[in-house]
């Protein structure tokens, strides 16, 4: 393969002969206004009517009832997997092939993580690999999912959307019902993606986003849960706001939680951002289209969205043959000033999670070895 046409092309593509990142974020609209009337108002910490708004229009936005700001991704999951039940000794099925926040999110609580394979299409948890371990391992037990192997409950599963690329969400959900499982999304990269119609990150009981700098919108990091359970939603925004009562000056707390709320600062910028996300959403389809012509005349393979979904091509991503050609094409691109990466190493290789009760892993080894993200940042 000829990787000097590829990263031609990809400089015509930005238009510009200097470095190209990975994905950077875009600010082409009220930024800065809304900063300066952040800053102006005083209320540049977690009370402030930015919080309220953003919180209020993203919630519109994907189709929920209500959404709850916190101060990064990370945070957002990790409270939302309280918020489903998970406490410490029990276990959580997710994928391996993952950002390391999914598996540490869990591993907060003192929960320990069970991985199974994903699809090669969605490149995300795969229903017939969890449902296979459930009949192979697991038994329900007075509304509970017993792990045969240990003993310990199996609380919840955590798919996440690879690269905004929705995984199958509501065959995963109709699994986790059946089995007595709660369902909690990572959404973090899957902003403006769409399952048979459905926002990502609304199938389960909660979802987490992120905003850190390198999503469709940021405001330099920052993240939110959402859930359409009233209940679920007033004790998220309580245990991220260290379980005040609130009290116009008395100090009590009811139980230990998280000082986990958004800052006003942070909030000021992600409202000007979702203010351009659907223009930010359009011209990523643009670059995929362009991508995936390319592409087809290559021994490299664009990936497309899957069947039934609407993706965000958050990142754009190739696979390669092997992982020979992988690495080859990773060291020629970095060193001509086109920033490329591969997929995340499989969790289960890292120490921390070595030790994990896994299933077959198949189809995420695969991708690990083959698959590369190239630049996917909003061409201006």
């Amino acid at each position: 393969m000829n990787y000097e046409l590829v990263t031609q092309f990809i400089k015509q593509t930005f238009n510009t002969d200097h470095f190209i990142p990975l994905h950077e974020p875009r600010f082409i609209g009220n930024e800065k206004a809304y900063l300066n009337e952040c800053i102006d108002s005083t209320y540049v910490s977690s009370v402030g009517k930015f919080v309220d708004q953003f919180e209020a229009e993203f919630a519109r936005t994907v189709g929920t009832k209500y959404a709850i700001a916190t101060v990064n991704g990370t945070a957002a999951l990790h409270v939302s997997l309280l918020l489903a039940g998970v406490s410490n000794g029990d276990e959580v099925i997710t994928q391996p092939l993952t950002f390391i926040a999914t598996a540490n999110a869990i591993s907060y609580i003192g929960a320990s993580p069970i991985f199974v394979d994903v699809d090669l299409d969605t490149m995300g948890l795969s229903p017939q690999s969890l449902k296979h371990f459930l009949e192979q391992n697991c038994d329900v037990v007075q509304h509970k999912c017993i792990n045969r192997t240990n003993g310990k409950i199996i609380k919840a599963c955590v798919p996440m959307h690879t690269f905004g690329h929705p995984c199958r969400i509501d065959e995963i959900k109709s699994i986790c019902d059946e089995w007595h499982l709660a369902l909690v999304e990572d959404a973090a990269e899957s902003l403006g993606s769409y399952y048979r119609g459905q926002h990502t990150g609304t199938f389960g009981c909660v979802g987490a986003f992120s905003f850190n700098g390198n999503k469709i919108i940021t405001s330099g990091g920052g993240g939110v849960i959402v859930t359409n359970d009233e209940a679920l939603a007033k004790q998220a925004k309580h245990i991220t706001t260290t379980a005040k009562i609130p009290h116009k000056w008395e100090y009590v707390h009811d139980e230990v939680a998280y000082n986990y709320r958004l800052p006003n600062l942070n909030a000021a910028l992600l409202c000007a951002q979702l203010e351009n996300l659907e223009k930010f959403l359009t011209n990523k389809r643009v670059l995929a289209s362009i991508y995936e012509r390319f592409f087809a005349d290559t021994t490299m393979t664009f990936v497309k969205e899957p069947e039934n979904s609407h993706s965000n091509y958050w990142l754009q991503s190739i696979l390669l043959e092997n992982r020979a050609q992988r690495d080859e094409f990773l060291t020629y691109t970095n060193e001509n000033d086109v920033m490329t990466r591969p997929i995340w190493r499989l969790m289960t290789k890292l120490d921390m999670f070595k030790e994990c009760q896994h299933t077959d892993l198949h189809n995420a080894l695969f991708l690990e070895d083959r698959i590369v993200n190239i630049p996917s940042s909003v061409r201006l």
